[in-house]
């Protein structure tokens, strides 16, 4: 590995391109530039199944494609074939398409904890819309949400909870209170102490760790003895864990969840879905106070529709959700053993479900580092591998995962060197990468 001679100058003079026209350079912030080592923040050109190419050449095996979006691997043909045969038929009208019904039919025989389904074209849509709906229902004010899962919308409900605050009103924010995963008598204290405020409990079912045992089931019935509307946030477990997300392979079953990344393989389409008596509320064949549930011009793109119902097709013909699981075992297996047979497997650490795998970069001290992430992806980087997380997609074959350790064995050689040292820092050539959530730039 020589990262001295890895260089990115057509990426580079794009990135520029990129921040003069567009706020921090991207459209979404967990791909900008300061995630990624200083001067190797790699613009693409194209991608095809598990492989990117940048503006200089490169080409990546690439993980967390699409920030989890795109599982199939990129131009899916099934994928493809079903977007192109909508393309010539339109992709939106003044009334309902057929493909509304259908899509929504197929979705709901994939997820059958759900009675009804309402489509947008962003995860934030989504959640907001259930959390309105939560706060219609039960007449109460307040959101409780999982201190431990990331994100969950970019809405002033979420947002105002992170250290990119500004702008958001702290009324807003006082809204909204959090409990900590996997802690039933916590959860339990806070919908105490908030008794008949709280509308919802939002929650990711499974996240880096397993469910402690009877957690999810615990949740459900602290929701019901308390009164307010559990929902789960499927846009990362949906079909990576099971094609019905979470909810279908631990059987616990919420009155909401969110559907997204995967459901369109890259194409943009995400789900609101859940049980019917709240759900129809923002229908118009009931008698209440209506709730503006989901109203989007773009929700029922027809053609991304039709490449949601190839995703769930695929999914349960090829079983695409063990293959995902047999990749990201063979996967983690590896990198633990390159990073063990160097010295540093307590510090570059493998986690989460083989479908969903993270890395943390420890220090010395046994630490998260940016500086050490820093250096391991600078290495990963010039060994041909795009890994912000190994998060795998279903074109990746033994050959590729073969092909990251080896990349992995290289960068932990210098790792090693660095801890000895106990600085990174000659190994950086930059900044260290960045969080996403920081309150100054």
């Amino acid at each position: 590995m020589d990262t001295e001679e890895f260089r990115l100058p057509r990426s580079r003079r794009a990135n520029e391109r990129l921040h003069a026209v567009i706020p921090g350079g991207a459209h979404t912030y967990a791909k900008g530039d300061d995630q990624y080592p200083e001067n190797l923040a790699p613009v693409i050109s194209h991608g095809q199944g598990a492989h990117v190419w940048d503006l200089d050449g490169n080409r990546y095996i690439e993980y967390g494609s699409g920030l989890r979006s795109v599982s199939l691997g990129h131009a899916h043909p099934r994928v493809l074939e079903a977007v192109r045969r909508e393309l010539d038929r339109g992709s939106n009208f003044v009334r309902p398409s057929i493909v509304e019904a259908e899509a929504a039919e197929r979705f709901l025989a994939t997820v059958p904890t759900a009675d009804m389904v309402k489509f947008a074209k962003n995860g934030s849509d989504a959640t907001t819309a259930a959390v309105r709906l939560a706060r219609a229902v039960t007449g109460r004010p307040r959101v409780a949400i999982c201190a431990d899962h990331p994100f969950f919308s970019v809405d002033d409900w979420f947002i105002g909870t992170t250290p990119m605050s500004a702008g958001i009103p702290a009324a807003t924010t006082e809204l909204t209170v959090a409990f900590p995963y996997g802690d039933l008598a916590a959860t339990e204290e806070l919908l105490t102490r908030y008794r008949d405020e709280v509308a919802c409990l939002i929650l990711e079912p499974a996240g880096h760790t397993e469910p402690p045992p009877g957690y999810l089931q615990g949740m459900r019935e602290l929701a019901d003895r308390h009164g307010c509307v559990l929902i789960f946030d499927e846009m990362i477990t949906g079909f990576r864990w099971s094609e019905a997300g979470a909810q279908g392979l631990y059987g616990v079953v919420p009155d909401l969840s969110t559907f997204g990344k995967a459901l369109g393989n890259g194409f943009a389409v995400s789900a609101l879905a859940g049980r019917r008596e709240l759900m129809e509320r923002g229908g118009l064949r009931h008698s209440g106070d209506r709730v503006f549930l989901l109203s989007t011009t773009h929700g029922a793109e027809t053609h991304s529709l039709a490449a949601a119902m190839a995703v769930q097709t695929t999914y349960v013909e090829e079983g695409v959700t063990a293959r995902l699981h047999a990749i990201g075992e063979r996967l983690a297996a590896g990198v633990r053993d390159a990073a063990a047979g160097m010295g540093v497997g307590d510090h570059i650490v493998v986690r989460g479900r083989a479908s969903n795998l993270v890395f943390a970069t420890l220090d010395e001290n046994r630490q998260p580092s940016q500086r050490y992430r820093t250096l391991f992806l600078r290495g990963l980087l010039a060994g041909g591998v795009l890994a912000p997380s190994f998060v795998v997609s279903s074109a990746l074959d033994d050959a590729d995962v073969d092909r990251t350790v080896e990349a992995v064995a290289q960068v932990c050689a210098v790792y090693r060197k660095a801890l000895d040292v106990g600085d990174p820092t000659p190994w950086l050539a930059g900044r260290p990468v960045k969080p996403v959530f920081r309150r100054l730039v």
